[in-house]
């Protein structure tokens, strides 16, 4: 087999996935701020070296609508300075080679699904809201998400109509070419060039994209000030992380299309030396781009030489075509990026909501909020610790649930014949306690209430087979019933303890309160011990 034949799926698969990529290099370049030609070199630089040196074979890296967002806000944030936002870019790139290292992979991809569809549908709605000011022709407003929404009701009121139509013209070719068609010519390569032939036939006066320089890029020379240094750094992060999600969760899509398996910490740090690029030569930050991704996959890539051979085709477009783009118009480019945006909403997620626990809905919401309104680290932040608390409180509920009492008179059901007679003839005097799971801070408190609530008049058992772990919360609880008990003469003993319960125990300092006759190794012998205590052939609870 030639190598031709061998890697021919790989070349059709990086042609398609570039033809796809360009116009969107071009929409997300402007929407950035940056220019159409910052997009092009992030699509070109991006997509080149996280193919190479990432951990996804399939994966088809570039400017996408959540990295472009970002990067609209450190313009926004810096004054439109270039070099200081180019400078953010670079350090992120060095964030996700970092994270890499770490191996922090494995955790990123542990963001709840609610967060994930919030932040994914806030990152939509505010790719709209930013296309509204090109859609009517007029120049985009500067501020923050509030502040544009403030500026649209004079823009509706004196739309610029030929723009609008023209918009609408796009935006209908992205929603309506047939998926026959769709499959030979990627919609957005339709719009962008049916769009730019109807504005120079009919539309003249509608504002255009510009002149776009040719050749190769300039070195951007990192940049900061003390007072900005606070912002980069923050922006740095947002975009780190925000790549290293988007990047990995298309790796898993490209993952479950193909049935191979992906290296997560290779992948950042193979997105982290694109980003590097892409900032030190005046690129905007990208991550991977599931569209673009599953375009290739489907057109029959094999490897990772296909994302190579998409970077190449881009550049080979930007040394000796970049002209062509200046025509381009902003309505267009608005319409290819309306239905992106519309896209990157989880509309799955939005129609189960009659069905989703109250919780999950919380979460997406509060997340969607905080990233139209705040920004996106604040966004995920809080979602992924709401959706922690949730967690943890459900977990604690059942696990308090879960726990069973037994004091004999009948409630023995599930003991052994032999450990039900013991509890039958101490006639209450003794009384068991199981629980199940890990002990943490968030059941921790409950149980130590149930525990000192359970009437016991000389002895509590506390059957801890079935618990793998606890936290130093629950060691403590744990300890405030020992010394309840102690305080009223009583025994506690402890059965089944495995070793990290133990070792945690331990650390608490809450096996010096016991002594050995008060560690069982079953629950058969620690009623034996709490039967012999009561019984007066044990040590006073004291000592006991």
């Amino acid at each position: 087999m030639n190598v031709f034949a061998r890697h021919r799926g790989d070349l059709f698969g990086g042609i398609t996935a570039a033809i796809v990529a360009l116009p969107l290099a071009l929409a997300f370049g402007v929407a950035s701020g940056a220019g159409a030609l910052a997009g092009l070199w992030g699509a070109i630089l991006t997509g080149f070296f996280a193919a190479v040196f990432g951990g996804t074979r399939h994966q088809v890296s570039g400017p996408t609508g959540p990295m472009t967002v970002v990067m609209a806000l450190i313009l926004t944030e810096l004054g439109g300075n270039l070099a200081m936002a180019f400078t953010a870019v670079m350090l992120a790139g060095a964030f996700q080679i970092l994270f890499g290292l770490l191996r922090f992979g494995h955790y990123i991809k542990l963001v709840p699904q609610p967060v994930v569809s919030g932040f994914m549908t806030g990152i939509g709605v505010i790719i709209i809201i930013l296309q509204f000011a090109h859609a009517l022709g007029h120049e985009p407003p500067p501020g923050e998400v509030v502040e544009k929404l403030v500026a649209l009701p004079p823009m509706l009121a004196a739309p610029l109509y030929p723009a609008l139509a023209l918009c609408a013209f796009c935006l209908a070719i992205m929603a309506f070419t047939p998926r026959r068609v769709a499959a030979v010519l990627p919609p957005p390569l339709i719009a962008i060039v049916a769009g730019t032939v109807v504005s120079i036939l009919f539309l003249p006066g509608v504002p255009k994209i510009g002149e776009i320089p040719t050749g190769l890029p300039q070195i951007i020379v990192p940049e900061m000030t003390l007072a900005d240094l606070h912002i980069i750094l923050r922006y740095a992060l947002i975009l780190a992380f925000l790549g290293a999600i988007d990047s990995l969760l298309t790796s898993l899509i490209a993952d479950s299309v193909t049935r191979t398996r992906h290296d997560s910490n290779r992948e950042l740090v193979g997105q982290g030396i694109g980003n590097m690029a892409a900032g030190l030569l005046g690129g905007i930050a990208g991550a991977g781009a599931t569209m673009r991704t599953l375009v290739n996959i489907r057109a029959g890539a094999t490897s990772r030489l296909a994302g190579a051979i998409h970077a190449l085709v881009l550049l080979a477009v930007v040394l000796g075509f970049g002209g062509a783009a200046s025509h381009v118009p902003f309505a267009v480019l608005a319409g290819i990026l309306l239905k992106v945006g519309y896209d990157i909403i989880d509309w799955q997620c939005l129609k189960r909501l009659r069905h989703s626990p109250r919780g999950d809905l919380a979460v997406m919401f509060v997340t969607m909020g905080a990233t139209v309104f705040i920004d996106l680290m604040t966004a995920v932040a809080v979602g992924v610790v709401m959706a922690a608390l949730i967690f943890v409180a459900r977990t604690a509920e059942v696990q308090t649930d879960s726990a069973r009492i037994f004091r004999g008179s009948g409630e023995t059901a599930g003991l052994a014949p032999e450990e039900a007679s013991i509890l039958e003839a101490a006639g209450g005097r003794i009384v068991l306690f199981h629980v199940e799971g890990p002990l943490s801070f968030a059941s921790a408190r409950d149980l130590s209430r149930l525990m000192q609530s359970s009437e016991t008049s000389e002895a509590l058992v506390i059957d801890l087979s079935d618990v793998p772990f606890m936290d130093t919360s629950a060691s403590m609880a744990l300890e405030e019933v020992i010394i309840d008990a102690r305080s009223g003469n009583d025994a506690v003993i402890l059965c089944g303890v495995r070793a990290l319960v133990r070792e945690a125990m331990e650390r608490a300092g809450v096996l010096r309160l016991l002594g050995p006759q008060q560690l069982a190794a079953t629950r058969l012998q620690a009623l034996q011990l709490a039967r012999d205590f009561v019984d007066g052939n044990g040590r006073p609870a004291a000592q006991f």
